[in-house]
Parts: C-alpha cells; structure tokens; sequence
C-alpha cells in the first residue's frame, strides 16, 4: 500500500512548484484529462479513470499500453474527480493530494475540492490540496493540524459541507476560538500567518483550509 496516492485532475495546466516536492514513490491515479495533465508535468499516472471523453487520443493511447484504464460510461451519477478519489481513499492510505492547474468552470472546482469532504475520507489521516498556485488542507472533525508557513501568508478557513462547530486557530491576526463557521461565510476568509507554525482545529465538520503563498488579503 502506498503512503501517499495523488489524485491528478484535468483543466489548465499544473504549475510547476504544484508537484516540486511531491513524494517520488507516491502512486498517481488521473481522473480522465488528468493522465495528459500529469504527463506533461512529469508524473506518470498508474492509474486513469473516468469516461474517457476529454482525455487526448495521444493520451488513451498511451495509458492503453501503459498503465490501467478505469473506464466509466458517460451517463453516471459522479464525477470523474469523485471516481478518482473514492478510488485513492479504497487504498487506505497516510495521505492523498488532489492536484489540479485550476480552471475557469466554477462548479467544476467546488465540487472537486468538495470531493475530499466525503465521508469516506473521514479515516485518511491527511487530506491535501493542491490548485494551481495554492494549497489547502481538508480537515474532517474533530481534527488538529499545525501548518509551518511564512509570516504573513494569506489563508482561509472554509466550511464548504455545512456547519463547522469549535473551530480554533492561532498564530494568526485574526485568531479563532470555539467558533462556528457557517456554510460559505466569509467569517474565515483572508486571515494573516503572524507566527510560523499555526493551530487548527475543528471539533464538528468538515473544515477546508486554502492557503494563498505570497498574497495579502
């Protein structure tokens, strides 16, 4: 069983500081256009699922003669993201990182951040995210994390599946105690690093952490 499987997403490009430090031995499972996005950005995907509709020919071609095809009719009830990362969270495994270059098709990019909120991942110890420039951390309560980062990184503190209850963070501006944060609220948005290592914690939910590298509020 693999310590960290990443999970790669198709849309734009991936950035190259995105998969600079990820684990060499990780697996790489690619949902659909995901196996051409992770090609060209140096990871060879063991895995592609999905319908196959946007993945390149050159792209199936190549996952045909190299690597295991996962393939969904196009008439279903879940994304190919979602097949994906039900797939990395049956390997039970430390850690999955969802990677993506990002993309114009909002809903597209809430229901693939969503899709680490599934209760199935309740159990996967570390829920990470990485899209285009930013990264983000998924927390299933009650949870803890500490977060190493510079002074002054702008990051947020999201409850995207509902309610969020005894939220708690320090090493930041504006800090965080037995707080509730409602669905898409902006009580957690654009907060400041002030410290190098931060606190957090949720005792209830689901709770998604972004991290903006580099950014003011």
């Amino acid at each position: 069983m693999s310590e960290t499987v990443i999970v790669v997403i198709g849309a734009d490009p991936i950035a190259p500081e995105a998969v600079a430090d990820l684990p060499v031995d990780a697996m790489v499972v690619a949902a659909d256009s995901g196996a051409d996005l992770a090609r060209a950005a140096g990871l060879e995907p063991d895995v592609v699922i999905g319908d196959m509709d946007s993945i390149s020919p050159d792209g199936l071609t190549w996952a045909t003669d190299h690597t295991v095809i996962e393939r969904h009719h196009t008439d279903k009830n879940h994304t190919d993201t979602e097949l994906a990362v039900a797939w990395a969270a049956r390997r039970e495994p430390e850690r999955i990182i969802l990677v993506s270059g990002g993309g114009d098709r909002i809903d597209h990019a809430m229901a693939a951040i969503g899709s680490l909120g599934h209760r199935s991942l309740s159990a996967i110890p570390h829920l990470e995210l990485r899209w285009a420039h930013q990264r983000g951390v998924v927390l299933h309560g009650p949870a803890h994390t500490q977060l190493d980062l510079p002074v002054g990184t702008t990051l947020s503190l999201l409850a995207l599946h509902g309610p969020c209850r005894g939220v708690g963070m320090t090493g930041t501006r504006w800090p965080l105690a037995d707080a509730t944060l409602e669905p898409l609220i902006g009580g957690g948005v654009s907060n400041l690093s002030t410290e190098p290592t931060l606190d957090i914690s949720v005792a209830d939910g689901v709770l998604t952490v972004i991290i903006t590298p580099g950014d003011n509020p």
